[in-house]
């Protein structure tokens, strides 16, 4: 696997880099051709508390973990087991797709009953949009008290959903 290693507020030393390729190799039996994969490491320093997030985007979805940890290696141990658990655990809805469209995954590892967990929609809503600019849908999406808010945004002549994001700030998606 390819990485591409970057650290805010901290210097990316060899003895970092060799432990997250070492961890990182856990996660190439999983992969037809490891190594085309790059993974996008990012370490960020905040105060005592250390993370690590790692991306990994293949021709098909993304693998993304990011975990926070006082001691880095044990984020790195973390997220990469939290990586390996987004695989297996969604083993089942891969291969349907494999089947399909997907190349670039090794399916050939077996799945315990406890990993298989099928998710299911238990609930749809239909929404009657109005036309609002951004400031409008922070406030809808806080007096509703959610997360997110999907909405007709007028400034870009598009749909939106905006969303609340670590440290108090909003990001905003817009379709095409």
């Amino acid at each position: 696997m390819i990485l591409n290693i970057r650290g805010e507020k901290i210097k990316i030393t060899d003895a970092i880099e060799s432990a997250i390729k070492e961890k990182l190799k856990k996660l190439d039996p999983y992969f037809e051709s490891p190594n085309e994969i790059t993974a996008y490491v990012k370490i960020c320093i905040n105060g005592l508390s250390q993370t690590i997030e790692v991306t990994i985007p293949t021709k098909r979805f993304t693998l993304r973990a990011e975990e926070t940890h006082e001691d880095l290696y044990a984020a790195i141990n973390t997220n990469v087991d939290k990586l390996e658990r987004q695989i297996r655990k969604n083993k089942t809805r891969l291969n349907r797709k494999l089947k399909t469209e997907i190349s670039g995954m090794n399916m050939n590892f077996e799945v315990s009953e406890q990993e298989i967990e099928e998710k299911k929609i238990v609930k749809r809503k239909e929404l009657e949009m109005k036309p609002m600019d951004e400031e409008e849908a922070i406030l809808q999406m806080e007096l509703l008290g959610h997360d997110f808010f999907v909405f007709q945004n007028e400034e870009e002549d598009c749909i939106s959903v905006i969303y609340k994001r670590k440290g108090d700030t909003y990001g905003i998606i817009n379709t095409k």
